[in-house]
């Protein structure tokens, strides 16, 4: 395609209406007129050959790119009309999303009929209160939901889920975690809490990715970097592994973690240290479909000192 000089702009309108392009005489024949508006723009009669081979040419050009602009605006190219397929049918599955709550219309009437009908003595049980005997801290990740995985039922456990399940030190401060704890310890009178990790977690890796020195300003960083002990942890006994596996390693070093932060709540330590109160550990390989669990030895535990560890026991593992 022919691209016109930046330094000038020509078009069919201002080669016919332009009044320097008009004949003084206008009884001129219009092969002469013609001739006249020619000099008066590019000189002499001698350069007139060129010339109107260069008039003619611009002129060609001209025709030929409005001719282009105006098939342009008939048939978009091919990439515009993928995108434009494209965005119409994300609004498309967004105008059908009637037709995922059909779905899960389906799927709560079958759980009514098979479930709920069939146990109706249990849920009557539940509707005047509940005395569960786990409270679960797990991950917010769809893939990760313990009723599911550990096949708890209806009543059986207070489940907190957040971004990497983790639970920040009692003096951070209120958040929606600890809020949970103090009601399920204080008011559930829960005999286990059990805090999940799991694989590919990606509040983990975004851990992990921090650097040590620099403050992060996201939302997401700013919740993670409450497992900060357990990635200075990794860091130090992973130097010769890769950031996969350095990521895997943190993924259980930050529920150890968690469950240290967890006897920085008075209530729970003194129910631990009463032994009215058991802590575990746990994390879910969905690669695989293992299970690891193991409990906190709060006698043999030493979290008093700077850098303590935690020493855990009743180590098992479901394959």
């Amino acid at each position: 395609m022919a691209v016109p000089s930046p330094s000038f702009s020509l078009s069919k309108h201002s080669l016919s209406n332009s009044p320097s392009f008009h004949a003084s005489n206008p009884s001129l024949d219009p092969s002469k007129a013609s001739v006249l508006r020619t000099q008066n723009v590019f000189g002499s009669k001698a350069n007139l050959g060129g010339v109107e081979q260069t008039h003619l040419r611009l002129w060609n050009n001209l025709k030929t790119n409005s001719d282009l602009r105006l098939q342009a605006s008939r048939e978009p190219p091919g990439l515009t009309k993928e995108l434009k397929t494209d965005k119409s049918e994300r609004m498309e599955r967004i105008g059908h999303g009637s037709d995922l709550f059909d779905e899960m219309k389906q799927r709560f009437l079958s759980f009514k009929k098979h479930k709920y009908m069939q146990n109706l003595e249990l849920y009557e049980k539940l509707a005047k209160g509940q005395a569960p005997k786990f409270m679960v801290i797990a991950c917010a990740d769809s893939r990760v939901c313990p009723s599911s995985i550990l096949g708890f039922q209806p009543g059986e456990a207070f489940v907190i889920r957040n971004v990497a399940n983790m639970v920040p030190p009692y003096e951070n401060g209120p958040s929606e975690t600890n809020a949970g704890l103090e009601f399920a310890v204080n008011s559930l009178k829960v005999e286990n809490i059990l805090v999940i990790g799991h694989s590919q977690c990606g509040g983990i890796r975004a851990l992990m990715s921090m650097h040590d020195d620099v403050e992060t300003s996201s939302l997401i960083g700013s919740w993670v970097s409450v497992g900060m002990n357990a990635r200075v942890r990794t860091k130090a006994a992973t130097k010769l592994l890769n950031f996969d596996q350095q990521c895997k390693h943190c993924e259980k070093e930050s529920v150890n973690c968690s469950l240290a932060n967890l006897l920085t709540y008075p209530w729970v330590e003194e129910k631990v240290r009463n032994g009215e109160l058991a802590i575990h550990g746990g994390y879910y390989d969905f690669v695989d479909c293992a299970f690891e669990k193991w409990t906190l030895d709060y006698k043999e535990s030493n979290l008093k000192d700077k850098g303590g560890r935690v020493a855990v026991k009743d180590r098992a593992f479901w394959f």
